[in-house]
């Protein structure tokens, strides 16, 4: 596409005497910025499976390694068994005595991603790359998300009567947390943790220091 097409084209329309209507579209900055990780929810929201669906839609759009596409998703809201099955997951393991979710704040939507293919290189990265674009389409739609990768497979598939290999889970809700990004020179603590105000503090280091 040619440079500033989008401005021409306004500018065009404009011309012609036609009304422009401008979407105001979070940069991807702001969508960056809000896609934290929460481990609390508000529990009076409830996740849709439209909600879900419209989630897992990046997955025919982003990139995947030489056009595998060995991702699969099983879609589960609290009427279909996800409001149990946080159970089955371990968060916060950097805060083990805050056993969390905490009580009342349990996600109950969930998508399972599972391989078609064994576990390797090209599954970690397509991995990375859909759990991301994902948690960003929740921060689009208005929810919030947390990966998880914490609990034992073999339960999963035996609960959920999968026939695939899960590998991830991401946690779909409204965040009823406050988390904050701190900026940190390289070389810091880089562990999150919590404040007496329950804040949760995420340390990120510098971009000055990220680069070589």
């Amino acid at each position: 596409m040619a440079d500033n097409y989008l401005e021409r084209r306004e500018e065009a329309l404009k011309s012609s005497g036609r009304t422009v209507v401008r979407r105001n579209t979070p940069s991807l900055d702001t969508l960056l910025r809000k896609n934290r990780s929460h481990r609390g929810y508000d529990t009076s929201y409830v996740v849709s499976m439209r909600q879900l669906r419209t989630i897992v839609s990046v997955n025919d759009k982003i990139p995947s390694s030489k056009n595998w596409q060995i991702l699969r998703f099983k879609l589960l809201d609290a009427a279909s068994g996800g409001k149990d099955f946080c159970k089955l997951l371990r968060l916060g393991a950097l805060l083990p005595e805050l056993h969390l979710p905490l009580p009342g704040t349990e996600p109950q939507a969930f998508i399972v991603i599972c391989t078609t293919v064994s576990v390797n290189r090209s599954v970690d990265i397509d991995l990375g790359i859909a759990l991301q674009s994902m948690a960003l389409k929740a921060v689009e739609i208005g929810l919030n998300a947390l990966i998880i990768r914490a609990f034992n497979p073999q339960e999963i598939k035996q609960v959920l009567g999968l026939g695939l290999e899960p590998v991830a889970v991401l946690a779909v809700g409204k965040g009823a947390e406050t988390i904050v990004l701190d900026e940190v020179p390289a070389g810091s603590d880089l562990s999150y943790y919590r404040d007496e105000d329950g804040v949760h503090h995420v340390p990120k280091i510098r971009v000055d220091d990220l680069l070589l």
